[in-house]
């Protein structure tokens, strides 16, 4: 713990909250811009990639028809020489003069190779009785499939077909190119046509989103304003839930936050009162007993036994409650430090009722145990031990004579359930919710009277809480007490 969580000062909790509020106000500055142009980007960056999908595909689909058409064309070409037995003999028929003006017209080059790769036939007149050893050819001649294939370098498309004969042999391919660097050309000036658009919108669009930043911004500044108010020390303020959505489900989660450590803050500082109070109290009856007996003058022995004994009494009485304090603090700093182990319960409680026999005795207190089935479960023994005496013992001290306590153990597949109830004067309604209150006691004169430090129910809950189990408690002020405490049978670390 921190030196400046001692009972003279404030509580580490108000330093640690304010530091904690003053990294927030820092850190939510000086990202606000950073937060706006991240906004903006997410918002461009999809469009971006929208338009750049649009452009591609327009692109491929014009590529795509122009291929598609060739195929075509260069089918239809072809055609003419299924009326021949050779390419040579189509040519010397004219169907070559017929393809030149065709390839004229059509801005098209057509050449028709025979099975050696040679050109029989070229429209361009350029390379007639060369070879060609052309990959698409091959695979056309070899295959009898139609090949396309667009060269986006150059910007030439290229079709490949077979020549059958009229006896539907294949006597060659028919390769028609075409140069489309007009359609390249087309969206390139698209693209141009497209990031001039882009550009034009992301500027509207980041004035839109500025606009609506600036907007927010007022409500934001209204929560900065506050939360550095209540960095700098003022913690009473609270911030206005008004605003957008998202500032309004941020203020009324901090606002509970502050709530929050506001009540655990003023617990903390009844806690170090009650301390203060509980532990001066038996030092100052210790004082006016030992004054007493310094301003007297032959004290007599009888007198003088009497003095001491209450003096030691109400040593007893401090050391009870910086034990139980100490009990406490150690739970609050490590809830983890449990000895677990397999506890026969049935053997263990019947021990506990054995030893607080001879306090029952005293009031002619009976104390009955029934349990319904044997128990055996994961738990820390001697914290247990803690838990069960506390309860039983208060049972009998708050009793009436001749009462009696009835103690239960029973369990289900998951869990054991322990139920001590007593006849004894109950629990005032309006005290019922505090009871497991540090140093709470319902009646501090009994208490004060039957040794009661009011942290006895606080430890208890915490061991129990550090099961992993729930007490419940049912009273009836002049009826009787019952607290029913459940714990899983297998700790859960």
């Amino acid at each position: 713990m921190s030196k400046k969580s001692n009972i003279s000062g404030k509580f580490h909790i108000n330093f640690s909250l304010s530091e904690a509020i003053n990294w927030f106000f820092v850190r939510i500055k000086s990202i606000k811009m950073a937060l706006f142009l991240f906004t903006a980007i997410i918002a461009l960056v999809p469009m971006g990639i929208i338009l750049l999908i649009v452009h591609n595909s327009y692109e491929d689909g014009l590529v795509e028809s122009q291929i598609a058409a060739m195929q075509i064309d260069a089918t239809i070409i072809a055609s003419d020489y299924a009326q021949y037995t050779t390419i040579n003999e189509a040519n010397k028929a004219g169907i070559s003069s017929i393809h030149i003006r065709y390839s004229t017209i059509n801005s098209v080059r057509i050449r028709a190779l025979d099975n050696d790769f040679v050109i029989r036939a070229d429209s361009y007149s350029i390379d007639n009785g060369k070879s060609v050893i052309n990959e698409r050819a091959i695979k056309t001649l070899t295959t009898g499939k139609n090949v396309a294939q667009y060269d986006s370098e150059t910007g030439t498309l290229e079709a490949v077909v077979p020549i059958y004969n009229v006896s539907e042999e294949i006597i060659g391919v028919l390769i028609v190119d075409k140069d489309i660097a007009e359609i390249t050309s087309v969206v390139k000036r698209i693209s141009e046509h497209d990031i001039t658009v882009l550009v034009a919108i992301s500027v509207l669009l980041i004035a839109i989103i500025y606009t609506v930043y600036r907007f927010m911004a007022k409500s934001v500044s209204r929560v900065f304003t506050t939360v550095e108010k209540i960095a700098e020390g003022h913690t009473d303020r609270r911030i206005e839930t008004r605003g957008w959505t998202e500032v309004k489900e941020f203020a009324n989660d901090f606002n509970m936050i502050m709530d929050k450590a506001s009540v655990l803050d003023e617990s903390r500082q009844e806690f170090v009162s009650n301390v203060s109070h509980e532990l001066k109290t038996p030092i100052t009856s210790i004082k006016v007993l030992a004054d007493s007996l310094n301003m007297q003058e032959d004290v007599p022995v009888e007198l003088y036994k009497e003095f001491m004994q209450d003096i030691t009494d109400e040593i007893d009485r401090e050391s009870k409650i910086i034990d139980d304090l100490l009990a406490l603090v150690k739970m609050d700093k490590d809830s983890s430090a449990l000895n677990i182990s397999a506890v026969n319960l049935n053997e263990l409680i019947e021990i506990i009722l054995k030893r607080l026999k001879p306090l029952a005795q005293k009031k002619n207190v009976e104390i009955l145990f029934e349990s319904f089935r044997p128990v055996v479960a994961q738990i820390d023994e001697s914290k247990f031990i803690q838990v069960i005496s506390n309860l039983v013992e208060n049972a009998i001290k708050y009793n009436k004579q001749d009462g009696w306590v009835h103690v239960s153990l029973n369990a289900d597949y998951q869990y054991f359930y322990v139920r001590i109830e007593d006849s004894g004067i109950g629990i005032p309604q309006e005290s019922q919710d505090k009871v497991f209150d540090r140093f709470y006691r319902v009646d501090k004169a009994r208490s004060r009277e039957t040794g009661g430090t009011g942290l006895g129910l606080a430890i208890v809950q915490k061991i129990i809480l550090m099961h992993h189990g729930t007490i419940k408690m049912h009273s009836e002020e002049g009826a009787g007490t019952t607290f029913t405490v459940r714990i899983p049978l297998n700790y859960i670390g």
